[in-house]
């Protein structure tokens, strides 16, 4: 009796394995990624009305355009620093919609990093992570 019971467990573990692994093959856009966490904060137990948690998100996009010195790099690296402060901006009316009463946007990270010539062409790899504090509805 002891077999199948095991069988049964190492297939459920497999499930969850292949189900939770990313599917790169059918992204739409390889070039954009994003995440979204929610931790709870406290101690009181998940699914509670006035809940507080903590909400995560991330994104990373390709930006082509010219890379180096000059106004033309410094407009597009202004663009895409905009992007994603209008992203971060526009994610607590999101989460309002969805799931949150009240909403505060605790922290912005921005990074740029530059691609010159690569497959893509000239460009800039701009990743950004908010955090926001909500209260659940």
């Amino acid at each position: 009796m002891r077999q199948p019971k095991r069988s049964r467990v190492l297939s459920a573990a497999l499930f969850v394995v292949f189900v939770s692994a990313p599917a790169g093959a059918q992204e739409a856009n390889p070039l954009v990624r994003e995440r979204i966490v929610i931790q709870s904060q406290g101690n009181s137990p998940s699914g509670n009305i006035g809940q507080q948690v903590r909400v995560q998100s991330s994104i990373n996009v390709f930006m082509p355009g010219p890379s180096g010195e000059g106004e033309a790099g410094d407009q597009l690296r202004e663009r895409a620093r905009k992007m994603i402060y209008q992203m971060a901006a526009r994610e607590c009316g999101v989460l309002e919609d969805v799931l949150a009463r009240t909403c505060r946007l605790e922290a912005i990270n921005v990074n740029l990093n530059r691609q010159p010539g690569s497959g893509m062409g000239d460009g800039y790899m701009v990743g950004g992570n908010f955090t926001m504090v909500v209260t659940l509805k």
